[in-house]
């Protein structure tokens, strides 16, 4: 079958590279299928081709347990690249801070949350008032309110449900966005942007991985950071929804204070 090659004249420097690194990352977890990689250059990837098929809810079982294998496997901090890159990391087409940090607070609020917020507000897509609630709720994150010992999972970083796909094999993810992270994350993703099948993926994720309790309710928290990445271009309706999860997280963090 022939591949499929993606071109990009304008890609930045590593552009193509991070995505081949990411994947290459992510298959060598021994989890959850990446799209193979077949040739990489400044300006161009070239991948498997993927037939695709109607998902299936024994497909979305078989690769919650997967992409439980897949956080597993770990990474050496959290902000971690793929193993062996050196260079930017992107989330789509914009570039992602590369920084690390011991404390998954830390790095998530400084380096997948605020980074986001200016560009957001220069496009118009979130107010000055919504901005300061945003850094509300980070300083929060930052202060450990959702620290939970929990080491540095190696997680895909974009997986919304058109990074997810489908094929005669079961699943396949595609575009990762790919560092050590909180496992919460991906799986918060999957549930913003309706991924087929969520409660098989989900169970299949507990047979084989660990969800801590009030997992669901902390979503809006792991949501902050694809929000605020769509605020930054993708229109108002994101800034909206990056304050309301604010405005979430900031209960929640109030609430654990107060007990």
């Amino acid at each position: 079958m022939e591949p499929f090659t993606k071109t990009r004249n304008d890609a930045p420097p590593g552009f193509f590279e991070a995505e081949a690194a990411g994947l290459r990352w992510l298959a060598e977890a021994g989890g959850a299928r990446a799209v193979g990689v077949r040739r990489v250059t400044s300006a161009s990837i070239t991948l498997d081709r993927i037939v695709t098929t109607a998902p299936t809810s024994r497909a979305a079982r078989t690769f919650g347990g997967d992409l439980a294998r897949t956080h597993v496997a770990g990474a050496e901090a959290f902000g971690a690249p793929p193993a062996g890159w050196d260079g930017p990391l992107f989330i789509g087409r914009r570039e992602m801070p590369r920084s690390t940090a011991d404390s998954w607070g830390q790095f998530y609020a400084g380096a997948r949350v605020e980074p986001f917020l200016e560009p957001a507000r220069q496009a118009g897509h979130l107010t000055a008032s919504e901005a300061a609630t945003v850094l509300d709720a980070c300083a929060a994150i930052v202060d450990g309110a959702f620290d939970d010992g929990a080491a540095p999972a190696r997680i895909h970083g974009d997986l919304w449900a058109g990074n997810l796909l489908f094929d005669a094999h079961g699943a396949i993810v595609i575009d990762p966005a790919a560092h050590g992270g909180h496992p919460e994350t991906d799986l918060a993703m999957l549930a913003l942007f309706g991924a087929p099948h969520l409660d098989q993926i989900i169970e299949g994720y507990r047979e084989v991985g660990e969800l801590r309790d009030g997992w669901r309710a902390r979503l809006p928290v792991h949501q902050l950071h694809p929000l605020a990445v769509h605020a930054a271009g993708h229109g108002r309706a994101y800034g909206v929804e990056l304050a309301r999860a604010a405005r979430a997280t900031l209960a929640m963090a109030e609430g654990q204070d107060a007990s």
